[in-house]
């Protein structure tokens, strides 16, 4: 099923162009239906928490999804769950990263894929990324992946003792996406006796002899579960068809996972002269990696953050988005506690921002504007920064170019309060900040480990309102000093009256 975004019925006047890993280039963005994008997104493997560097690429996609809706387009969104086949290197070597998983936590692989599906799935919640018109699940669709496999193999694939293998040189300019043969990546691969070619690819996977898996299935390969690879090419020509739109990942799939569903989707498709150019979608997008001072943020190495951990300590999970939104998806994106301490102060700000204009308004046409009202009907002063905004999430998502159009929208001079909160509205749709309805005090988030609650917050800042109404300026002192020393900030003449000290470190 598709979406629809009610504030974009018309087009918006600046032409979408967005960046194609393909040809390393922003181009114009034409759908290949008209005023409907089908767009794939590689999901989680959902054998550990997401890290925020997992889930910068949702919100990157989350971006351009709601920019798409924006310009007008409906949208069908895939998601796929990857409950099966991803193993421990993304270079297709060693164990399956779930088996690894449920071996070491003494789970049910099956357990453990349902645990970390709703984990990953609140996440989604909580950065208020639209939820995908469908979660393919890749257990779900074993079937069609041995049927897709069957039809390649012939021309495409050898068997081996470990599993049935693509032969990567058996397409045409294989490798094309990542910008050719990467000998320096797929040497990292682990050396498989029988392989033709550093950069084959496992399309079925073999149980090893005397060896039951807890996900395994009959195949004319003999028992075992599909490759990692094979899964989104199948899943999405079933959801999608070839070819769709769009699909995206991280950039690191840009180097082996991706070149290899292409080199899949050139097989099945078996239409290299007619089609020359074919690989299953028209735009290949990635977003770059969130690094921290220890570099690329990685499940693998342990000690992750994730948006939980993030939660835990006192940082409401919008913060987040916000500092994703802060920089283009294609530029490394470098995360610190000075960095997410700084995106939710700039949040609060906005929040206060538009709840003082939200006092001072009357009626609520503000809540749900269409952009062809807003371009019969906006004051005059305001049509300019609509217009900045549509030309810059139209220009390969620049959001850091739109963001600061918030600000000045709320500190406009000499326009009416509900006029800015209708343009708000309509940026915020894009955005997916919530700014108009959320409040200051639901980022007030409780960190896991404060040594008190709201309630005897709240009842010691009542306590120090009568010592300094009987002039015990003494006593109030004490009694704001304890709880800064309890992680507690005290904001006296400030309607909300305190908030959690932030302890990131």
């Amino acid at each position: 099923m598709s979406d629809q975004f009610t504030p974009a019925q018309q087009h918006a006047d600046a032409p979408l162009r967005l960046f194609n890993s393909l040809t390393r280039t922003v181009e114009p963005f034409t759908a290949i239906e008209p005023d409907h994008a089908r767009v794939y997104s590689c999901g989680p493997t959902v054998y550990n928490y997401a890290h925020l560097g997992n889930l910068r690429a949702y919100v990157f996609t989350d971006t351009l999804r709601r920019t798409l809706l924006w310009k007008g387009l409906a949208v069908t969104h895939i998601i796929n769950i990857t409950d099966v086949g991803h193993l421990t290197s993304d270079a297709d070597a060693g164990d399956d990263k779930m088996e690894a998983a449920a071996r070491a936590q003494a789970k049910s692989i099956w357990d453990i894929a349902a645990h970390y599906t709703q984990a990953f799935k609140q996440n989604i919640a909580d950065l208020n990324i639209l939820a995908p018109s469908e979660w393919t699940v890749a257990t779900d669709y074993v079937p069609q992946m041995i049927a897709f496999a069957e039809k390649i193999a012939p021309a495409h694939c050898y068997e081996l003792e470990t599993g049935l293998y693509f032969d990567s040189s058996s397409v045409p300019d294989y490798g094309a996406l990542a910008g050719g043969h990467d000998d320096a990546a797929h040497a990292r691969i682990d050396p498989v006796a029988g392989k033709r070619n550093p950069s084959d690819f496992a399309i079925w996977r073999k149980s090893p002899p005397g060896e039951q898996r807890q996900m395994e299935w009959d195949s004319p390969w003999g028992k075992g579960a599909p490759g990692w690879h094979l899964e989104c090419s199948v899943m999405s020509e079933a959801r999608l068809g070839h070819p769709f739109d769009i699909h995206t990942g991280g950039i690191d799939h840009r180097e082996i996972h991706h070149p290899n569903e292409i080199a899949q989707n050139q097989a099945y498709c078996g239409c290299h002269d007619a089609q020359p150019g074919f690989t299953g979608a028209q735009w290949w997008m990635h977003n770059n990696f969130l690094v921290d001072r220890q570099g690329k943020m990685s499940k693998s190495k342990g000690g992750f953050t994730t948006l939980f951990s993030l939660i835990d300590a006192g940082v409401h999970p919008l913060a987040y988005r916000l500092l994703c939104l802060g920089a283009h998806y294609r530029s490394e994106l470098e995360f610190s506690a000075d960095s997410v301490a700084a995106a939710l102060t700039r949040l609060k700000r906005l929040v206060m921002g538009v709840e003082n204009l939200k006092s001072r308004a009357e009626g609520v046409t503000w809540q749900s504007p269409r952009l062809e009202y807003l371009r019969a009907n906006l004051h005059p002063r305001l049509a300019p920064l609509l217009e900045q905004f549509d030309a810059a999430i139209s220009d390969d998502l620049m959001t850091p170019r739109a963001l600061p159009l918030l600000e000045e929208t709320i500190a406009m001079k000499k326009v009416p309060v509900d006029e800015k909160l209708c343009l708000l509205a309509a940026f915020d749709q894009a955005l997916g900040l919530n700014l108009l309805t959320i409040s200051r005090a639901d980022l007030r988030v409780q960190p896991k480990e404060a040594a008190i609650t709201p309630d005897e917050i709240e009842a010691e800042l009542d306590r120090r309102q009568t010592a300094r109404a009987e002039k015990d300026f003494a006593l109030s002192d004490d009694i704001r000093d304890a709880l800064i020393a309890r992680g507690v900030e005290v904001m006296d003449g400030d309607p909300l009256r305190w908030d959690w000290r932030l302890n990131l470190s």
